[in-house]
């Protein structure tokens, strides 16, 4: 896992008024909160952030936070919690840093990356992933970058589910054992899924252009 060093700014003044301000100067309102801590209100430099996110997009990244308050400066360890995007535009909004303990456990989701090329999709199935996340718990230290799928060996029909992966030493899986992960479909079984799928957009779009009384 990445650890970004970055500086951020303690906000005194909160409020939708001040974060247009802020998103105006270039900065993005944040906040970083955490077991036994008080939220403290921060500013982000936009640029800098969406940089971060764009070179590291589908990892984990720890953020080793500087808050730096008229002077003075605080140290804090924190992961990106939740992000607020503008429904139009797609810019952000609002960042979440959630304040971690190198000591304690954290929940996180990780990608699924599927490796190799199954059995079945050689004799002309065709692969299906149904999770494309995992939920893991595990010290901030063993938060892997993803978890890799090997589906070689799956055959025609085959199914993966949660409680056929291995997780990574020190990292529990916290879905449901039973949860599919990936699956390799017959192409008599794709078809008849599309058939399906396509049955049911027509009649939404018979639904839809039916006058009501």
């Amino acid at each position: 896992m990445k650890t970004i060093e970055m500086n951020v700014a303690v906000r005194h003044k909160t409020g939708k008024e001040m974060a247009r301000k802020f998103r105006n100067q270039g900065l993005i309102p944040a906040i970083i909160y955490g077991p036994g801590a008080e939220p403290i209100p921060l500013a982000v430099k936009a640029n800098e952030l969406k940089r971060i996110l764009y070179r590291y997009r589908g990892e984990q990244v720890l953020f080793n936070l500087t808050l730096e308050d008229n002077g003075s400066t605080i140290q804090k360890l924190a992961l990106v919690k939740e992000l607020q995007y503008h429904p139009v535009t797609d810019e952000i909004l609002h960042v979440d840093f959630y304040e971690i303990s190198m000591e304690r456990e954290v929940e996180v989701e990780v990608p699924i990356v599927v490796v190799g090329k199954a059995k079945g999709v050689e004799d002309g199935g065709h692969l299906q992933q149904l999770l494309h996340t995992m939920t893991v718990a595990c010290l901030p230290g063993a938060i892997p970058d993803k978890i890799e799928v090997d589906v070689t060996e799956l055959g025609m029909g085959d199914v993966l589910h949660v409680r056929d992966l291995t997780p990574p030493e020190g990292v529990r899986y916290l879905d449901n054992l039973d949860e599919p992960v990936v699956t390799i479909l017959a192409p008599e079984a794709e078809e008849t899924v599309t058939e399906e799928a396509e049955e049911v957009e027509a009649e939404e779009t018979e639904t839809e252009e039916t006058p009501s009384e």
